[in-house]
């Protein structure tokens, strides 16, 4: 079974849901169903239930909140992908609360070439498991937040929450 639990965050409600013990998807959404149907048809097969509590993954999500930063990097967490989507995945998770890198550097980070920014989009824009896989760190090198599935303020919330930015440029 997919467990979900639906978290209230100073920028809206964050659904989360784990298969044991494990985040397979979390978004800032009151429905869960709306991470569920993105999860994979193997995940899907599972099916869904609210819980009260998912434990650690809840517990993170709170900490975080609190300002524990790093309580996020603790969870595990799972999505699907190519060897170098899970690359991409896996340097995007060593970005830092607190920093921003260009979409050109995730991809250096994951062994890639500089040129494969598209490539380091594309798997920001398929994330799974925000804010938990923080794609939200990353930004155009020509400036601007670029995009964000939750939309620019919740980014922008995000952020400045990690104090990667300073209040002052948060309208």
């Amino acid at each position: 079974m997919i467990e979900a639990q639906t978290l209230p965050t100073p920028t809206g409600p964050l659904a989360l849901l784990a298969h044991e013990g494990v985040v397979v998807a979390a978004g800032f959404t009151a429905d869960p169903h709306e991470m569920f149907a993105r999860l994979s048809p193997r995940l899907q097969a599972h099916g869904l239930a609210r819980v009260e509590d998912l434990g650690p993954a809840a517990q993170a999500v709170r900490d975080y909140l609190d300002g524990d930063l790093a309580a996020l990097d603790r969870v595990e967490v799972e999505q699907p992908g190519t060897p170098t989507r899970q690359r991409l995945l896996t340097a995007l998770r060593e970005v830092p609360a607190g920093t921003t890198i260009s979409y050109a550097e995730l991809a250096e980070r994951a062994g890639l070439p500089r040129t494969a920014a598209r490539a380091a989009g594309s798997a920001c824009a398929q994330n799974l498991i925000a804010p938990f896989v923080p794609c939200h760190r990353i930004l155009p090198s020509t400036g601007g937040f670029g995009g964000y599935y939750y939309g620019t303020p919740v980014k922008r919330w995000l952020l400045t929450h990690e104090k990667a930015l300073a209040p002052a440029l948060v309208p």
